[in-house]
């Protein structure tokens, strides 16, 4: 039997591969990423050889990994306590092809919000499957029930647009007919992802604590796919190209939006000596398109138009900054412009003052109507409030529900309408752009992960 792996086309350049590794609690994650460092030997030896006696100490079985693996990258002393991760954990290794930028992602529900952190700036999502947690009684043929965090998980990676979603199906080892079981829970998958319209991009089975097809090939007559490793060097770095639209296909309107310069403005800094007529230099990370030097840009919101003058860079002046990278932009005349405002070709950016959106609610205290919130955009605050919960949706069956609230951990679809007008887009064509943190404004807790769908009427 072969990895089910999407078709892709090849990877032209071969850029830090950014992902994260999600699913429920005690599936592997720490474990998985932990292998990975220790098989492709980015361990410093202290720290190796320290491991190597704690192990010694705790008398651990000779015939598991060499010692606890999930130690790599759980840095906390209460996730080392509690045997659960906490926090993000990000750790770096190489191939001879590539290089990894990994982020551990906690799997217990209360700390989803970290998991959507990890995966707001990731190319990838590894969701593990802990095959063992499943009941696989109904045999081959018989369906089988993924965890609610997995499909939680996947739908929040797909919602915050990373651009592949693998699905690792971990423990393989520990069951009693592996290529049956492997085959009933791929199947479980292969239908998930294809209901939710998920962007699969391969689906392997692996033993974080063996090593089996993580980096070693699968021993194994019913499995003759890749490893994980192999799978996770072949995919594309979507995200390194800017903020471009993501999906198979967009629209003429939604890749011209995607082709056009804008910028939300982090800093302003001025030059010179101190004397005469001192340039501002406005400083922010290109969103989508390209800024050249004498392009005419519009400053939202004041409306005014100005020429670029000089663009500045971390290697110097130059003459164009792609999406992606950082600018300090230099206008033809003064104007008053402020940390949150934002650069845009004229016509680009249009004000808006209530939209739609999806809602991912990260908070004990569960989203409803009429509350005022502080809503962050790029770089600017803004008070709204929660006019509607149009859908809760129900992660089984992926269908919208009514509700009246939105508890921890649920997703739904809302209306907001803020205090103040935001150039805001869909979310589905600009992530910088269409994304909003929702913070409480009595307990300053980051509440909620905002995503706009489009712009309402008054």
């Amino acid at each position: 039997m072969s990895a089910v792996m999407q078709d892709r086309p090849a990877v032209s350049a071969r850029r830090a591969l950014r992902f994260l590794t999600a699913g429920s609690v005690d599936d592997g994650k720490s474990t998985l990423i932990g292998r990975l460092l220790y098989d492709s030997r980015a361990i410093l030896a202290d720290q190796l050889e320290h491991l190597h006696q704690r192990a010694a100490s705790a008398g651990r079985a000779a015939d598991a990994a060499p010692f606890d693996l999930s130690l790599l990258t759980d840095g906390l002393e209460a996730e080392r306590e509690q045997g659960i991760t906490i926090d993000v954990a990000y750790r770096y290794f190489a191939t001879p092809s590539r290089k990894f930028i990994i982020a551990d992602a906690p799997g217990h529900e209360q700390y989803t919000r970290n998991m959507v952190t990890a995966a707001a700036g990731s190319d990838a999502a590894v969701v593990l499957v802990d095959i063992t947690k499943l009941d696989l009684s109904a045999g081959p043929a018989g369906p089988v029930r993924l965890l609610p965090q997995t499909r939680r998980h996947s739908l929040l990676a797909q919602l915050l647009r990373v651009p592949s979603i693998v699905f690792a199906v971990n423990k393989i080892d520990a069951v009693a007919e592996p290529a049956q079981a492997y085959a009933a829970v791929s199947q479980a998958l292969q239908a998930f992802a294809q209901e939710a319209g998920l962007p699969l991009a391969g689906i392997v089975p692996v033993s974080a604590l063996r090593g089996d097809n993580v980096a070693t090939p699968l021993q194994a007559p019913w499995y003759q796919g890749p490893t994980l490793l192999q799978l996770l060097e072949g995919l594309p770095n979507e995200g390194d190209e800017g903020d471009e639209v993501r999906g198979p296909a967009a629209t003429p309107a939604e890749a011209d939006h995607c082709n056009t310069f804008s910028l939300p403005v982090q800093y302003v800094a001025r030059e010179g000596d101190g004397t005469g007529e001192l340039p501002r230099v406005f400083w922010g990370r290109v969103a989508t398109g390209e800024v050249r030097v004498g392009d005419e840009l519009q400053v939202f919101p004041s409306g005014e138009r100005a020429v670029v003058a000089a663009l500045r860079h971390a290697r110097g002046d130059v003459a164009v900054v792609p999406a992606g990278q950082s600018a300090g932009v230099v206008l033809d005349r003064q104007l008053d412009i402020s940390r949150g405002d934002w650069l845009a070709a004229p016509g680009r950016l249009a004000a808006v003052q209530r939209f739609s959106a999806t809602l991912a609610w990260l908070d004990l205290e569960a989203a409803t109507p009429g509350r005022k919130y502080w809503l962050r955009h790029g770089h600017r605050w803004v008070q709204a409030r929660l006019l509607a919960i149009t859908q809760r949706l129900d992660i089984h069956t992926l269908q919208g529900q009514p509700a009246e609230s939105l508890a921890v951990n649920e997703i739904g679809e809302v209306v907001f309408e803020l205090q103040q007008a935001l150039p805001l887009a869909p979310y589905a064509q600009q992530r910088v752009g269409g994304a909003l943190i929702v913070v409480d404004p009595s307990s300053h807790r980051t509440s909620g992960a905002l995503l706009v769908r489009g712009a309402l009427g008054a």
